[in-house]
């Protein structure tokens, strides 16, 4: 069960990959878009994961019914307000939201700067109508390669002050963490925190690469860590985060099941993992499912879950000053 004296904090979740089906409907009917389907019931199957994937690439796919829906810089704006929106309804107080602006532009010819702009005016908008804290990170999606991420990475910095931090995602195996490197120091002068996709498809050279070469702080997944105890060791030793997405993993055949995951033996080796959703519009869940039923069935105990919950917020992108502040909002509900 979740924590009601520690402050509830999601530090993984997709924006692109959050959409409310309702909301793809309607953006899809009102722009007379090819949908697979006229009615929620009808659309769901084609949006919404029901059985494992064979794969994370073959999930990803799922997300064209998404970004498809992005016609306008408006849509954009809406979807991210609504992100927000529904986060806070969650009871969620604290959320790092991502996207690939390259990606969320690409369908419908818009511009990556004008991506940001649009998600950004959203979000700020839903903070300052809800309750809920929220933090910017920019993805460079991997199968674009390394030119294209380039200048994706450009139209973030030119809103650097909106990001706190930067990712790697998408086809881990088809496109290795060593064809970004310029792309995450020029992100780490411009004082951004780093987290990477990385051992999700790939193996612990992956996550070792990620930390090494590109600057992680937290890593995504880190499925196949524990193929290399040293690798566990060092996560631990550095305070290295650990964003575990267990129904994701389970959806893209990353794991068999939820009692395959890694996440227990990761709270017993005192690494800092954290509870997350991922893609809840993807996965058709939300973070209280992942830790009111996710995490019971790969095995944590209460006393994990909770510890769970407590190094989602020791692993934020946030100052020391502003996590005690979360801390001293949630004690005193203001």
């Amino acid at each position: 069960m979740i924590s009601q004296d520690i402050p509830l904090v999601e530090l993984h979740r997709h924006l692109d990959g959050s959409i409310r089906l309702e909301t793809i409907l309607e953006l899809g009917l009102k722009h007379n878009l090819p949908l697979p389907g006229k009615t929620l019931d009808t659309l769901r199957p084609f949006v919404q994961v029901t059985t494992p994937q064979p794969g994370v690439m073959a999930f990803i796919e799922k997300f064209k019914w998404m970004t498809g829906v992005m016609v306008d810089y408006d849509s954009c704006r809406r979807i991210a307000y609504e992100n927000v929106e529904d986060a806070c309804k969650e009871g969620i107080d604290y959320i790092e939201l991502r996207y690939s602006p390259w990606f969320m532009a690409e369908a419908h010819g818009l511009q990556p700067e004008g991506v940001v702009e649009a998600v950004t005016e959203g979000i700020r908008t839903a903070e300052q109508e809800h309750p809920i804290r929220v933090n910017q990170l920019g993805i460079l999606s991997r199968q674009y390669g390394p030119q294209i991420a380039m200048k994706e990475l450009e139209a973030e910095l030119r809103y650097a002050h909106e990001f706190a931090g930067l990712d790697l995602a998408g086809d881990e195996e088809g496109f290795p963490g060593d064809l970004f490197r310029d792309h995450f120091r020029k992100a780490r002068d411009a004082g951004w925190h780093i987290t990477v996709h990385a051992g999700e498809s790939a193996g612990p050279e992956s996550i070792w690469q990620a930390v090494r070469e590109l600057g992680a702080e937290r890593i995504g997944h880190a499925v196949h860590a524990p193929e290399d105890p040293a690798l566990l060791d060092f996560l631990r030793e550095k305070g290295i985060g650990v964003e575990c997405n267990l129904t994701s993993n389970v959806q893209t055949s990353v794991v068999s099941d939820y009692a395959a995951h890694p996440m227990r033996l990761f709270m017993e080796k005192k690494i800092l993992a954290s509870i997350n959703s991922d893609d809840p519009g993807i996965s058709a869940i939300n973070l209280r499912y992942e830790y009111e039923v996710a995490a019971p069935k790969a095995g944590l105990s209460p006393a994990m879950i909770r510890q769970a919950q407590e190094n989602a917020l020791l692993t934020a992108f946030l100052t020391e000053e502003e996590k005690t502040a979360l801390r001293r909002k949630k004690s005193t509900g203001a």
